[in-house]
């Protein structure tokens, strides 16, 4: 029987997608692990590998195929003893099913690095199929977990990463019902005017198709509110100063950004009301707080994620920070090195931005923008003096934080960063 390779979900917000090139060709033999094509997402270029091993048959996507939909086949394999000589000629995207007839390709980031073979699939109690993502049995199997044990909370009950991690820490995963944005009303329609002007048109890419898409959404449906403090920097400065001359010689050189991360890291850890997901009619409490940083790269935006930022001590922040940065630059970051993440942080100081208010980046319920420092005539001792002052400010989805609690945690970061010493306790 002919497998069917469809189009895969290589992110949550993905879908649709551009299938940028084969790697493999009619006639070709595939096994497990084997590198099939690499698909554009809105975030990366990203490769994907085939599960089940046998021969290709079809290839019913031309590459280069522009806002090919999540599920459409896009070729197909047949199996041990099929017949492999007439494969048909390529033809346009069709429709796939609901439910997929194999599990979906495994997505890794598009470097040069060797991609690790996916495991067989588990079998349930009664013989059947257990439908999992392969990194989810990679996980299982590593941490001893039984996925036939798992409700999976994918598509179609599919067991996926988050399933296995939480069963590995003993908590219930989200439900996909309770993670999925409320829809929001059918955008209206743009249409360019442009008056004559000499212009150019440029096509958006995927990735600014998604950030148009999710910050529409994010305004629409999300209820912001914003909270700003004003900080004095001078103590944090002096400190990172004196940390950087320490670490002379180490390859590590402290940036004032990885001191706000692991700032706010603490804070959100210090008050966990607003390190939380609004989820319907339920809430998701975090004990961990992932912080996601926004990026700029010249495709757009994207945030990679520093884990459990508040227990790590900063000059390892810094150097995950700077391998992040770069890697996203290149389109390398892996999905799980910027899905997910608890709160956010945008730093536009660099750029000598005073203050702005940030879009919460959805399904999160907190971003922290930061302004530049600079010097202000400021209350120092109960003397007015000049200081090194910079404003932050707090977005915050309403529906799950209170503006108390939110002005509980701008109270908390204002006072790590005008007392850094606590950071490095």
């Amino acid at each position: 029987m002919s497998i069917e390779i469809k189009m895969p979900a290589l992110s949550p917000t993905m879908e649709e997608g551009t299938l940028a090139k084969w790697l493999v060709k009619p006639g070709d033999t595939v096994n497990s692990g084997d590198l099939l094509a690499e698909i554009e997402t809105d975030k990366a270029t990203m490769e994907f590998e085939a599960v089940d091993e046998g021969t290709i048959v079809d290839i019913l996507v031309a590459e280069g195929t522009e806002g090919v939909k999540v599920g459409t086949v896009i070729a197909t394999v047949a199996g041990e003893g099929e017949d492999t000589s007439a494969p048909k000629a390529t033809s346009a995207p069709t429709p796939a099913p609901a439910e997929p007839t194999v599990a979906a390709p495994v997505p890794v980031a598009s470097a040069p690095a060797p991609v690790a073979k996916a495991v067989a699939a588990p079998q349930s109690a009664s013989g059947d199929r257990i439908k999992a993502t392969p990194i989810a049995r990679r996980i299982a199997e590593a941490r001893g977990i039984d996925l036939a044990t798992l409700a999976g909370s994918g598509p179609n009950g599919r067991i996926v990463k988050a399933d296995v991690e939480a069963a590995a820490a003993g908590t219930s995963a989200p439900t996909a019902q309770a993670s999925t944005p409320a829809p929001s009303a059918a955008p209206v329609p743009v249409v360019a005017q442009d008056y004559g002007i000499p212009h150019e048109v440029e096509k958006l890419s995927n990735m600014r198709k998604t950030i148009a898409r999710r910050l529409t959404e994010s305004k629409q449906t999300v209820p912001h509110i914003y909270l700003t403090v004003d900080i004095q920097l001078d103590a944090l400065l002096k400190l990172r100063s004196e940390l950087n001359a320490s670490l002379e010689g180490r390859g590590v050189k402290l940036s004032v950004n990885d001191m706000l991360i692991k700032a706010l890291g603490l804070s959100l850890t210090q008050v966990p009301e607003c390190n939380v997901q609004f989820a319907g009619d339920q809430m998701l409490k975090f004990s961990r707080a992932d912080i996601s940083v926004a990026v700029s790269i010249p495709s757009g935006l994207i945030t990679p994620i520093i884990t459990d930022a508040g227990s790590k001590s900063i000059s390892a922040i810094s150097n995950e920070m700077k391998d992040l940065a770069e890697r996203a630059k290149d389109g390398k970051l892996k999905p799980e090195e910027y899905q997910g993440g608890t709160a956010s942080i945008s730093n536009m100081g660099m750029m000598g931005i005073k203050q702005f208010e940030a879009v919460i980046n959805p399904p999160q319920a907190m971003i922290m923008a930061i302004g530049a420092g600079e010097k202000r005539p400021y209350i120092v001792d109960d003397a007015l003096g000049v200081a090194t002052v910079m404003s932050a400010t707090g977005s915050f989805d309403h529906r799950a934080i209170d503006g108390a609690d939110g002005a509980r945690l701008m109270s908390t970061f204002k006072e790590l960063v005008e007392k850094p010493l606590g950071m490095l306790a």
